[in-house]
């Protein structure tokens, strides 16, 4: 079986996110790294190719397939702002009709920028998401909660 491709890097998070070359893009992604170091009590890291994570876990499916991932995940790309939470969280639905401004995908909630959401609401969602996550993965330890 191939190597996983979802990883931590050792690149600098700050280098990244200066890389943006879009200053209100990189104004935000200083704000979720502050956020998401809040809620999870992790140092922010860089994991392939160009995603933020905080904490991490391993993971095994039924299947036998395995690998592994961060808690919480945000990507700052181009065009929108790309945040990675556990998509079975039960409180998901409800808050996301109270975040503002955004598309969802599979795993994923993208926003233009922070300016269209509500920031309560999104830091409750973080705090959902991990929380799930925890709830699945009990043996893993989170920093200062």
């Amino acid at each position: 079986m191939s190597e996983a491709k979802f990883q931590p890097t050792g690149e600098s998070v700050a280098a990244f996110i200066v890389s943006i070359g879009h200053a209100k893009k990189e104004a935000d992604a200083w704000v979720l790294v502050d956020l998401f170091k809040e809620v999870t009590g992790h140092e922010p890291k860089m994991w392939y190719p160009s995603i933020i994570g905080f904490g991490d876990y391993h993971w095994v499916y039924e299947s036998g397939r395995e690998g592994d991932s961060a808690l919480l995940a945000f990507s700052p790309r181009k065009a929108k702002i790309s945040l990675y939470l556990e998509p079975a969280f039960p409180e998901r639905e409800e808050l996301l009709t109270r975040l503002g401004k955004h598309t969802t995908g599979k795993s994923c909630v993208y926003v233009n920028k922070l300016a269209d959401v509500d920031m309560d609401v999104l830091k409750a969602m973080l705090e959902a998401s991990l929380r799930y996550t925890l709830e699945q993965h009990p043996e893993v330890e989170v920093k200062g909660s």
